[in-house]
């Protein structure tokens, strides 16, 4: 074991490997492929792409005619842009909803709609020869050190289960740290000083290392960056992990072997679990990422195939194939969107399928697990980072040689984004047009419309809204093995109707705040990526108030604006949109209480498979902590489902 600094004069200024090709060149390298193979799967993959395509655009045509025909602009700018408006967000509500109906028959149709890999991830396993050592890295800029060092040691501890087992591989585990402030750096060195004499006292632990740099040029991608250039020579795979993420022994062994059987895969990545905080906000986020999103991933895992996206953390990497190709060029222009690529992960990704290496998602292993924002507050800066990280991406979709795939995926995330203005914009539109006209329009999705038009418009458009979640819950009420893990039918039910008010709530909120992200971005405000609070923080009043201020002007405006009005339907309309955001401070000081959390878990509430069968790495974790554990009540002696968390965390 060994501590090692680096100094910035060990690695160029730009974020390069040595020999690599310049992303933006499409005359690349690509991994050897069987032609008559390679097209077979091609022409099945083209199939289960238009699977999705041509239904998401037959319901977005569809739900566009009905509204031209149920509200017929005339030469009215007004009206036409109200349509136009309409038809782009309730196109992407469509795309949305194709998505969970296509994982639902995915899922129905079983290892016919899985791909080999994911197959073999589920199969028993024989002892296989590794073609190399693996290292399971931890990037960390200042960080809580001894949160972390508290997730190694039990990452240590489930590996030497395995070794113990006859079952492990030798996984070398490297905290990798960019942290400049002099304070947190020593707490570092300490936490590292007191984990090597633990580890040294058991040799059936593996090996644990560190080394900090003294810049941190590059960010995350710099730090991995200089670790192939420095280590990547002794491993054959790297296991990338955040500051908050924790995963089996058993779940890196298994990764490792599914390496060892696929050449020409260059990366996988897994679905890390949302778990270990208390606060209210994020229990009932942790519930409706597990109730929400298995649908959404099973679709996704089924149409990309292997030419999937990379989340940045919790997957195994080939270092040859990603330091060969995954190095990430300065964007040109100022920030936000020029300079260094935030959210690169995606980008990185996207560079190894045009190399020709496989990019595979396995979206049921389980054994990962990550941590998400406890407040409100917290998870709007972080969605203010993200919205800037995928907006810089518009450089990057012209790129040549990128895979469609890879495109789609670039894409998706800056519509996520893009489409939140247009909400507003067609909310604020609609209303003023309402308030004219005394008839809500298009603002209620033709409810309130007389003829065959309007009354399919409603029909069609509430399918779409409501879909996703109508069909996430059948989803799980159909399995006992699935209810049983949410506490019940009767706990899931409630829990699931409580989530649903609290969306009502939250999303006026989240919508107002990221369309604001995304206009700030493009007037050229830079967001700073500071460090992340990832304990459960309680939000203060004062600070509730200061940084959701322009929520409750906008929410009094609103108020204002319909009693001017004087229409009473339009009024009881917009009634939770108003009251959502004058409503905000509250959200997050209410929300972000951990005891309110705990009190909803003990009388069942909220919960998930880590409460009712909790995973013995997520108990020692907490153990080791002092964290609550779960009630001895809740847990039960079951297989663990894997819970899900779509969003890739930039450390």
């Amino acid at each position: 074991m060994s501590s090692r600094v680096t100094s910035s004069a060990e690695r160029p200024h730009r974020n390069a490997y040595p020999g690599a090709p310049d992303p933006q060149d499409s005359n690349v390298p690509v991994a050897p492929r069987e032609p008559e193979a390679w097209a077979t799967g091609r022409r099945a993959l083209l199939a289960r792409r238009l699977a999705l395509a041509i239904p998401s655009l037959a319901i977005a045509g569809g739900l566009a005619w009905l509204a031209e025909r149920a509200y017929p602009a005339g030469a009215s700018p007004l009206a036409w842009t109200i349509v136009v408006l309409f038809a782009l967000v309730m196109g992407w509500q469509a795309f949305v909803a194709c998505q969970y109906v296509y994982g639902l028959v995915a899922a129905i149709l079983g290892d016919r709609a899985k791909s080999v890999l994911e197959r073999r991830s589920e199969a028993a396993w024989a002892p296989a020869a590794s073609s190399g050592r693996t290292a399971a890295v931890v990037a960390i800029h200042a960080e809580d050190a001894v949160a972390v060092f508290a997730r190694l040691r039990v990452m240590a501890r489930s590996l030497a289960r395995e070794q113990a087992q006859g079952s492990g591989k030798a996984i070398d585990i490297f905290v990798l740290s960019d942290t400049r402030d002099g304070a947190i750096a020593a707490v570092e060195e300490h936490e590292f000083a007191r984990i090597q004499a633990w580890a040294e006292a058991d040799p059936a632990l593996p090996r644990i290392r560190y080394r900090r740099r003294t810049e941190n040029i590059g960010r995350k991608a710099g730090n991995i960056a200089e670790f192939c250039r420095s280590y990547g020579a002794d491993y054959a795979y790297m296991i990338v992990l955040d500051a908050d993420s924790l995963m089996t022994g058993a779940a890196m062994t298994r990764l490792v072997r599914l390496m060892d059987e696929s050449p020409r895969t260059g990366l996988i990545q897994t679905v890390s679990y949302a778990a270990g905080r208390d606060t209210l906000f994020a229990r009932i986020q942790q519930f409706a990422v597990r109730l929400y999103a298995p649908l959404a991933l099973r679709c996704l895992e089924t149409w990309q195939g292997p030419e999937g996206s990379y989340w940045g953390h919790n997957a195994i990497l080939r270092i040859e194939a990603f330091a060969e190709n995954a190095q990430l060029p300065v964007l040109p222009g100022r920030a936000p969107l020029g300079g260094e690529i935030l959210c690169h992960d995606i980008v990185e990704g996207a560079l190894m399928v045009r190399a020709g290496w496989e990019v595979r998602l396995l979206p049921e292993m389980g054994g990962t697990w990550e941590e998400m924002p406890t407040n409100l507050i917290d998870l709007l800066g972080r969605e203010r980072r993200w919205c800037q990280g995928n907006l810089q991406h518009l450089q990057v979709l012209p790129w040549a040689g990128l895979h469609g795939a890879s495109r789609w995926h670039l894409a998706v995330g800056i519509l996520a984004y893009g489409m939140l203005p247009l909400w507003i914009a067609f909310l604020g539109l609609a209303s003023w047009q309402a308030a004219r006209t005394g008839d809500l329009g298009l603002l209620a999705y033709g409810l309130t419309g007389h003829g065959a038009a309007a009354h399919g418009l409603a029909a069609l458009s509430l399918a779409v809204l409501a879909l996703p979640k109508v069909l996430s819950l059948g989803h799980v009420l159909a399995s006992p093995a699935r209810r049983a893990s949410f506490g019940g039918t009767r706990a899931l039910l409630a829990s699931a109707a409580l989530e649903q008010v609290v969306w009502v709530f939250l999303w006026p909120v989240l919508t107002l705040f990221t369309a604001g992200a995304v206009v700030s971005t493009f007037l050229g405000r830079v967001v700073r990526w500071e460090t992340q609070d990832r304990d459960d923080r309680q939000v203060s009043w004062a600070e509730a108030f200061r940084l959701q201020a322009d929520a409750v002007v906008v929410g009094a405006l609103i108020v204002f604006a319909l009693v001017w009005a004087g229409n009473a339907w339009l009024g009881l309309w917009l009634a939770p949109l108003a009251l959502a955001l004058l409503a905000s401070p509250a959200q997050s000081v209410w929300t972000s209480r951990a005891d309110l959390g705990r009190a909803a878990r003990a009388r069942g509430l909220f919960l998930t498979a880590d409460d009712t069968a909790q995973a013995p790495e997520l108990a020692e974790l907490a153990q080791i902590r002092g964290l609550p554990a779960a009630a001895p009540a809740l847990v039960r002696a079951a297989p663990l489902e894997p819970a899900i968390w779509l969003a890739a965390d930039e450390a």
